[in-house]
């Protein structure tokens, strides 16, 4: 889109689908903040699932937005992903910014400048995480069709001018599976976590303090082990969240097991204050809830894989790492498999060995060292990351709103990223293509 001084700069936000209010969503709320003059499309929208402030802004929609029962049932749509997002235009945009985990970034473009794709994750379950996702054999079965999807997400990526990461480990799933470079800045984070004034849900939990798993009841989570290792351990532990595995969640558990359903932030803040400490035993890109139960000052206790080890300061006690209550947040288990490659004990084994661990130094925790590490994900830490990356790789124009010239290549032919001054909130992973 060639420049025009006089006239308005032009952003589209585009997000993959708009059905919920999750991490992704309020991301791109905090993308409107900072373009409010943005545009959004997406493949699926359900009005009043998200915000009013996004309904209002969605100018465009993909060919299953006219049929009802293809919206419900999207995810279904998986192996028609590659023409149904061609059926999402965004024309005529000085910069476009997608929010990608799926097809988000696949969009049509026309006449636009410049695309930046700010990555939640290569698409999971066609990639590395297909088994997790739609079961062995089903993978397996399927593995051409899910080969020929890997081709159309890898070529897509291609044309994006510059991406950026939410995690290190994104950054390099985005390496390996798209063979680009990506900046990395970490999603927001609300404050108000550690400032939500503490009221006691309205159905008051049995036990006074317990240990807490929040989040979906679904397989990637890991919760059924957190179950197994809580019926061997009998201690109390509260359980918020719903989903698939619920009802065999549910026929599982102990006594000692108490299931809490859907909760609002307020509930969940007071489950986060009064919680022992956090359970989340998922491999996640990023991981929201273990930084909102630190922003309360609660500890964790997680798996040292995925982003986990990049955003909470946990203990590692199988390489005889001394606790330390001004930087210690938390406590690790280790991975599936050790640094030779040998195969660790089960999930639930060492979330028991973990659990015990923690109790050694639970009167040591420092509830101000859990919110100083929430501390680097803020609200303000991603507006200035974002701004920095803007500024470094020269967006500016004359009506005082960011425009885009990031596309460069080396001297070899190869596409580069400009290089630019790195910052705490931001850090580089970079590789020639």
């Amino acid at each position: 889109m060639a420049e025009n001084s006089g006239r308005r700069y032009r952003v589209a936000l585009v997000h993959d689908w708009l059905t919920g209010l999750r991490g992704g969503e309020r991301c791109l709320l905090k993308f409107l903040e900072l373009y409010p003059q943005a545009d959004i499309y997406t493949l699926v929208h359900e009005p009043g699932t998200t915000t009013d402030e996004i309904d209002k802004k969605v100018r465009g929609t993909s060919i299953i937005q006219r049929f009802p029962i293809l919206r419900k049932n999207y995810r279904a749509l998986l192996p028609l992903f590659p023409f149904i997002a061609r059926t999402v235009t965004v024309k005529d945009y000085d910069l476009v910014i997608s929010l990608s985990h799926a097809a988000a970034k696949n969009v049509r473009l026309v006449n636009c400048d410049k695309h930046i794709c700010y990555c939640f994750t290569p698409m999971r379950y066609i990639w590395d995480m297909a088994p997790v996702y739609l079961g062995t054999v089903r993978a397996a079965l399927l593995s051409p069709l899910l080969r020929w999807l890997q081709r159309w997400d890898r070529n897509g990526a291609q044309g994006v001018d510059h991406f950026v990461a939410i995690s290190n480990f994104v950054a390099s799933r985005i390496r390996k599976f798209y063979g680009r470079s990506a900046s990395v800045i970490y999603p927001p984070v609300s404050s108000r976590w550690k400032t939500i004034p503490l009221n006691r849900p309205e159905t008051a939990p049995k036990h006074k303090r317990a240990f807490l798993y929040a989040g979906a009841f679904v397989p990637y989570k890991g919760v059924e082990h957190i179950i197994k290792a809580f019926n061997e351990l009998g201690m109390p532990l509260w359980c918020v969240g719903s989903g698939p595995l619920e009802k065999e969640l549910r026929d599982q558990a102990m006594p000692n097991v108490e299931f809490l359903g859907t909760v609002s932030d307020d509930e969940l803040a007071f489950y986060y204050r009064n919680c022992r400490a956090l359970l989340f035993p998922a491999l996640e890109d990023f991981g929201m809830i273990p930084v909102e139960a630190m922003m309360s000052g609660a500890p964790v206790i997680a798996g040292y894989y995925g982003a986990t080890r990049e955003t909470i300061p946990g203990l590692r006690p199988w390489i005889r790492e001394a606790w330390d209550p001004e930087y210690h947040a938390g406590v690790f288990f280790p991975p599936p498999r050790n640094k030779r490659g040998s195969k660790q004990r089960g999930l639930s084994a060492r979330i028991v060995e973990a659990v015990r661990t923690f109790i050694e130094i639970e009167r040591s925790f420092e509830r101000e060292t859990a919110i100083q590490a929430a501390s680097r994900f803020t609200s303000e830490q991603f507006v200035n990351g974002w701004q920095e990356v803007v500024e470094a790789e020269r967006m500016v124009d004359s009506a005082g709103i960011t425009a885009v010239t990031l596309r460069e290549k080396s001297s070899d032919g190869h596409r580069k990223v400009v290089p630019f001054n790195s910052k705490p909130h931001i850090q580089r992973v970079s590789t020639k293509v």
